[in-house]
């Protein structure tokens, strides 16, 4: 049988030294969610005896506007779990020297997931919520987020666009604080140096904007940097409105996203954590 020509036996080479480069890649962007996460012989974590922890809210939808399901589906509280929360702790661990509890990119474990009726909400500064213009509390949950935040934690919300989306999540804030305005974060605010000097003026897209050639989602076309804050000057809630930040950690390691968006986003994740920990 004759031989191949020499340039396709180096073009079937290269192809499959590709194959083999791209597939562990291909490994770490897609988890197995009921897998148990690689030890490479580390001991487990110690969540007990970390400094800081990701916690995500746990919430009802809102049933005009949310998926449904509740506590135990895949709500809208789920989004970009459990990935947001790995890369983000994976950020703040490298960036600073924070003792961040990391979170499993498999299953989630070292992040923490909590609802409002939880007590134990009392023992982490930080708070994630992720589509609040989908979510839905009842009395004692806002009553409960009240005093959490007046205790001194800090909300951070996220990925939430457009007027209707707005909508839901302001009717649910004027029930926490009905006496306490929502502003826009002033340019001199300590949460925008803690560590880093931010550019509020940069719009963090999701993925799926990025793939339709724009920043944006419905009618949500400007970045909104707003808070809430107490008598003090303390933030108490920082909303980032007509932004995808959990998207921007979920797809760290993706190719397709932008490297700047990320980097920016690693920014305000490193300010939001260092703020929540000292104020």
């Amino acid at each position: 049988m004759n031989s191949a020509h020499p340039i396709v036996r180096s073009l079937c080479l290269l192809l499959c030294i590709v194959a083999l480069a791209l597939q562990p890649v291909q490994a770490q962007r897609v988890p197995f969610r009921g897998a148990t996460a690689p030890t490479n012989g580390l001991p487990p974590a110690n969540p007990e005896g970390n400094e800081f922890h990701f916690v995500r809210l746990i919430y009802s939808d809102y049933s005009a506007g949310g998926r449904g399901g509740g506590f135990r589906s895949r709500g809208s509280w789920t989004t970009d779990w459990p990935e947001a929360e790995h890369f983000f702790m994976e950020g703040l661990t490298r960036l600073t020297l924070v003792d961040g509890a990391k979170a499993s990119v498999f299953d989630g474990e070292g992040g923490e997931r909590l609802t409002l009726d939880d007590d134990s909400i009392f023992d982490y500064p930080f708070l994630y919520a992720v589509e609040v213009g989908h979510w839905s509390l009842n009395a004692d949950e806002i009553a409960k987020l009240r005093e959490y935040l007046l205790r001194g934690g800090f909300l951070l919300v996220d990925d939430f666009h457009g007027t209707q989306e707005w909508g839901v999540f302001i009717a649910t804030m004027q029930r926490v604080f009905p006496d306490r305005p929502i502003v826009e974060i002033p340019d001199d605010a300590e949460v925008l140096h803690v560590v880093y000097d931010l550019d509020k003026t940069v719009q963090i897209p999701g993925l799926a904007a990025l793939y339709n050639g724009v920043t944006y989602e419905y009618d949500g076309y400007d970045p909104d940097w707003r808070g809430i804050f107490d008598d003090k000057g303390r933030l108490l809630v920082a909303i980032n409105h007509n932004m995808d930040m959990g998207d921007a950690w979920e797809n760290a390691d993706l190719p397709a996203y932008p490297e700047p968006m990320t980097a920016l986003a690693y920014r305000f994740a490193v300010n939001y954590a260092i703020y929540a920990m000292t104020h």
